[in-house]
Formats: C-alpha cells, sequence, structure tokens
C-alpha cells in the first residue's frame, strides 16, 4: 500500500458506529420485527460491533443476528484467476415477514450487495430490507444500490481502495484508510 490516508479513528470512528446504532434503534424500536445480517466476510466485523453496540444499549439477549457468505451468488466469482475462499454462512432463522438489515464495511459498486439480496432469498422473504455501510464510496456504482443508514461518505476515485482496518483487540484503534492501488 501506498498514499495511506486515514479517513476515520480513533473516538470519532466509535461515535460513528454509536451514531449508527442509535439511527437503527429510532426505526426499529426494540427489534422484535427485525434482525441483522453481516456480509461474509468484512461486513461481519462490522456488523459484530454494531451487534454488541445494540445489546449494551437495548439491554436485549434476543437480537436476531445472522452471517451470510455471498462468494457464489456474487457475478464474478468464475471470472477470477485464483478460486475465491467461501466464508461460513451462520443463519439459524428464517427472514419471512420480517425487517431485515444487511450490513456491510464499505459500498463500492453494490455487486456484494446485489448478490447477498440473491442469497438472502434462500431464507425466505423479508417484509423490508435496508443496508448499513460504515463506509459508502459514492462514485463508481454499478448497480443503483444504496445505503439507508451510512457512517461515512466517501469521495474515491477508481484508482482509489477503501479499507477499514480491524483492530486485533477490542480496544484497539480502528480506523478507515483510503490508499492508492499499486
Amino acid at each position: 500500500m501506498k498514499d495511506n490516508r486515514v479517513i476515520l479513528e480513533g473516538k470519532k470512528f466509535k461515535l460513528a458506529i454509536d451514531r449508527l446504532c442509535h439511527e437503527l434503534i429510532e426505526n426499529h424500536a426494540d427489534f422484535t420485527e427485525t434482525c441483522l445480517i453481516g456480509v461474509q466476510p468484512r461486513g461481519v466485523l462490522f456488523a459484530d460491533h454494531i451487534y454488541n453496540n445494540l445489546q449494551k444499549i437495548l439491554d436485549i439477549k434476543d437480537l436476531l443476528y445472522g452471517k451470510l457468505d455471498v462468494t457464489f451468488y456474487r457475478d464474478d466469482f468464475r471470472t477470477r484467476n485464483t478460486p475465491l475462499a467461501a466464508s461460513t454462512t451462520k443463519m439459524d432463522f428464517l427472514v419471512d415477514g420480517k425487517k431485515v438489515i444487511l450490513v456491510d464495511d464499505v459500498l463500492y459498486t453494490g455487486r456484494t450487495i446485489r448478490a447477498a439480496l440473491d442469497a438472502l432469498g434462500h431464507y425466505g422473504r423479508p417484509n423490508k430490507v435496508e443496508l448499513l455501510s460504515l463506509v459508502d464510496r459514492r462514485f463508481n456504482r454499478h448497480l443503483p444500490i444504496q445505503s439507508d443508514y451510512i457512517g461515512i461518505t466517501v469521495d474515491a476515485v477508481d484508482e482509489a481502495y477503501v479499507r477499514v482496518d480491524w483492530a486485533k483487540k477490542s480496544n484497539g484503534n480502528h480506523k478507515i484508510l483510503m490508499y492508492t492501488k499499486e
């Protein structure tokens, strides 16, 4: 990586996650009809933070939370030079009649979310699907997909790469980096 630039870190990073949790609570109250689904692999890291914060804020233990792998639903999985490694899907519930909040770390082209919507269909027909993204890269969207909840919006050209760097320790300094592809 070269030309690293930190976009968000430390207290502002935590504040963005807290703000997103409170927005979700405003719209979903006690989450009795709502479930969170993290998109594997990197969306789950973000979804874990949202899930844990919501449980603390609401003091609930039965919030439905799933982890959805979209590898074989992607429209590009056969066009790669190396085989893609699938993650594990962990969904022990159906989404029939529920409000679903799909959680991913970075929304860029929209193709991962399109794949997630396809994969989600195997778990029933939700009443509503919303998208929660920590980073929304506004430019270069390939599909008409947008986030309902956004941590930060980044204007980045194709040559740039945006990555969320999750610290190894839970009290670590998470950050969002933007850098130029090598």
